[in-house]
């Protein structure tokens, strides 16, 4: 349900009357901006704004910065997470979305599963803040090298720039067996000659042998060729 209601901020010395009005479960939209409840307080990860209301802090939440960000921006209607949900983060990069994904599942954990070393230094420091966290350092191809890390999970999010998207979703499914997914195809990492509608009906195609799907958000214009997709397990 979304509920709207007025507040009083300062800005450059000024108050100003804004609204704030609850989207999902701890994301809101504070002065025509998306945000997410912090879950710890005096945390900032990125550039992004703070906005501190009745001794509650919000994280603006950009959608140039994240996919699930400009799917929400773009009229999102499914969203699985809720406090305690506990999420398998697939390409969880420098920690930008697992962070405002820390702050939704303030109660469950958040296992990111980074490929690269230096990112991997960055979302480590977003762990030190975020203590939901749990960083690993691993190929989201092969599940069955972190799988001992990881307990039940009940969403997977996948946001890896490689060729075989689904196919690391289906792997990483078999294994956690989820009841949701979330992916973010990037077309042009599984195919630079393809059109990308093309490349997104393929990776489709492919999945629904195991989820039914949901929900299909196009990202442009935050997002060049890319399609967030919402399934749940058949």
């Amino acid at each position: 349900m979304s509920l709207e209601f007025p507040f009083l901020l300062l800005f450059a010395n000024e108050y100003k009357k804004v609204k704030v009005r609850s989207i999902f479960p701890r994301v809101y939209k504070i002065d025509g901006k998306l945000a997410t409840l912090s879950r710890d307080k005096n945390v900032k990860v990125y550039d992004e704004k703070i906005f501190r209301i009745r001794n509650k802090e919000y994280r603006e939440f950009k959608p140039e910065r994240s996919k699930l960000a400009a799917a929400i921006k773009k009229g999102l209607k499914f969203f699985p997470f809720d406090e305690k949900s506990d999420v398998l983060y697939l390409g969880a990069s420098s920690g930008t979305t697992s962070s405002h994904v820390s702050d939704i599942c303030k109660d469950g954990l958040v296992y990111c599963v980074e490929i690269s070393s230096r990112m991997m230094l960055e979302l480590l420091r977003v762990a030190r803040m975020k203590d939901n966290i749990i960083p690993i350092l691993a190929d989201a191809n092969r599940p069955e090298e972190y799988a001992n890390l990881i307990g039940k999970v009940d969403i997977i999010y996948q946001d890896v720039a490689q060729k075989n998207q689904a196919e690391i979703l289906i792997k990483n499914f078999l294994a956690f067996k989820p009841r949701y997914a979330m992916l973010a195809i990037k077309a042009r990492s599984i195919s630079s000659i393809q059109r990308p509608e093309k490349v997104f009906r393929e990776e489709i195609e492919k999945l629904k042998k195991y989820f039914k799907i949901i929900e299909k958000i196009n990202l442009e214009p935050y997002h060049k060729d890319h399609l967030l997709i919402s399934m749940e397990r058949r």
